[in-house]
């Protein structure tokens, strides 16, 4: 097809493939295709059909812009979907294409940055026996304040590590999807659909009783019966006003001096605090910033010791959401988890990723960390 021929599109097709794609899965599309589109039309390249020298050139710069091979093969991705769904010839697999994305990968390597672990005892050797240490989720647990932000935040942030749950997950999480478990204390979490599961199988994570606990306090302060656990919370705080009646009239300024209405009598209003729970889940870009701010307050109070104010800056660079489901991950298999156990309690189906999220652990607690750590 020549560039600027007609590009027919086939509505029945894209309506299926909206239909079995996830809101996720589309935002990311559509994301990915107009920063394509936007590079064509600054560059006078032909977006669609695209030819494989446009695509390589374009991944090209988005590499020297920063974009890592993870990033860029979501791209290549995303335009081969898109000339897929308009049923124009797919660019990608051109040799062209599929070369300079290995000459970038040789170039920059294919590691992708981790989010910092959220351990519950922090970076321990033994999870059962060590006690807490550096940043771990107990001490922003107990840090936690007993407003309703406080509340919120620490089951958040209790079920996020019990679960292992991605922030799209997390806060998808219902009142209806609490169930009743063995034991009493404890609860079974319904997860309707996740990243790993769009067609809805569904699967069932373990919420302990500690975590429990911190729900049932929640959604009792903030009068939840149903419908969405994990809600935005506004904050409205007002400043004290002291009573003018019985003021010195050397304590009223000249402007008040005119302005009789100032000089009479008001009443005293203390300062206060309201809040406001929405009706809506909370948005999963704001679980990584609730995390930061958990870590912060922790801090402030004195609540990790361990750390100074510089390890706190480098720390909080590295949290996101994806924090406590790595901090899950390398807990299990500090504790001697094998990979199958890991690997069903987090819901992977692959192993390359929990492999990945433990591969300094495993480094640590492999043969040569063993005997280095007996021979000092």
């Amino acid at each position: 097809m020549k560039a600027g021929a007609r590009i027919i599109v086939n509505e029945p097709l894209i309506a299926a493939y909206q239909a079995a794609s996830s809101p996720h899965s589309l935002r990311a599309l559509k994301s990915d295709l107009e920063a394509f589109d936007a590079w064509c039309r600054r560059h006078n390249r032909v977006a669609l059909p695209a030819s494989p020298e446009t695509v390589a050139d374009y991944l090209d710069a988005r590499a020297e812009q920063g974009s890592r091979p993870a990033s860029l093969a979501r791209y290549t991705a995303s335009i081969a979907k898109i000339h897929q769904l308009l049923e124009l010839k797919d660019p990608t697999p051109a040799s062209l294409v599929k070369l300079r994305l290995q000459a970038i990968r040789r170039r920059l390597g294919t590691a992708q940055k981790q989010a910092r672990p959220l351990r519950f005892k922090g970076p321990v050797r033994n999870v059962e026996r060590d006690a807490p240490r550096g940043l771990n989720v107990r001490a922003l647990l107990e840090s936690c304040a007993e407003d309703l932000p406080g509340l919120r935040d620490r089951a958040l942030l209790s079920t996020a590590y019990d679960t292992g749950l991605r922030a799209s997950e997390l806060v998808a999480i219902a009142v209806e999807h609490l169930l009743e478990a063995i034991d009493p204390d404890a609860r079974l979490l319904s997860i309707p659909r996740s990243k790993g599961d769009q067609e809805g199988e569904g699967a069932t994570a373990f919420l302990s009783p500690r975590t429990v606990r911190a729900i049932a306090a929640w959604v009792e302060a903030a009068g939840i019966a149903d419908g969405p656990v994990f809600r935005r919370v506004n904050v409205r705080r007002y400043q004290a006003r002291a009573a003018v009646k019985g003021r010195a009239l050397s304590s009223i300024s000249g402007r008040e001096s005119w302005d009789l209405r100032k000089t009479l009598p008001k009443p005293a209003v203390p300062a206060r605090v309201e809040y406001d729970v929405g009706e809506g889940a909370l948005h999963p870009a704001s679980v990584g910033p609730i995390y930061r701010s958990m870590i912060q307050r922790a801090f402030d109070r004195g609540a990790l010791p361990d750390l100074t104010a510089d390890d706190l800056t480098r720390l909080l660079k590295g949290i996101s959401a994806h924090s406590t489901r790595i901090g899950l991950n390398q807990d299990l298999f500090a504790s001697g988890e094998d990979l199958a156990g890991i690997m069903d309690a987090l819901r992977w189906k692959s192993p390359r990723m929990p492999l990945s999220y433990n591969r300094n652990l495993a480094a640590e607690q492999g043969a040569a960390g063993r005997l280095m750590a007996k021979i000092g």
